[in-house]
């Protein structure tokens, strides 16, 4: 599964509630976070694997952060060969977290057999923060954080998205994207 979407929409945080759940039921996951490089020095904090402090001890879990050495799309250049390394080793499930800064980062789309695009309800003008690229790509968008005070723009947002997603040409013959 590879997952995008703006800072803040709780990639990291929804990685690893997925992730725990999916261990718990004796599956072996692979999470590869992606960061992005400092332009000045090359190097990477590597803080998705802080923020998954559980998964990150769990026994059937394999964290593998990674920056992205300027490689555009929001993957590494060896993402893909990573994918399959984690594969090969035996792991059921492989997350791949891209950089998820902006519009174009959805190069792991064509890696994954699926890819979800994660929002948050309340980010301002959505449809133009987000823009067409990435939301062709995504075989599945999902608002995150959708509770509390937030469960009405979350609504607001869902709509909007399952309107604009109509305009899409279909990519698959037997899937439409779900939001």
């Amino acid at each position: 599964l590879g997952l995008s979407g703006p800072p803040g929409a709780g990639k990291s945080t929804f990685i690893e509630c997925f992730g725990k759940m999916l261990t718990e039921r004796k599956y072996k996951v692979s999470v590869l976070a992606v960061d992005p490089s400092s332009s000045t020095s090359g190097g990477s904090l590597l803080g998705d694997k802080t923020r998954m402090t559980e998964l990150s001890r769990d026994m059937n879990a394999y964290i593998r952060p990674s920056p992205t050495r300027g490689t555009l799309g929001g993957v590494t250049r060896t993402t893909n060969e990573a994918i399959l390394l984690c594969e090969g080793g035996g792991y059921n499930v492989v997350l791949v977290e891209t950089v998820g800064v902006g519009q174009s980062e959805f190069a792991v789309a064509d890696m994954v057999d699926m890819f979800i695009l994660l929002l948050p309800p309340a980010g301002g003008d959505e449809l133009q923060g987000i823009k067409r690229g990435i939301i062709e790509m995504a075989d599945l968008v999902a608002i995150n954080k959708a509770d509390g005070d937030l469960v009405v723009p979350a609504r607001r947002i869902q709509a909007e998205y399952v309107s604009a997603m109509k305009l899409l040409r279909k990519r698959s013959r037997v899937w439409r994207p779900k939001v």
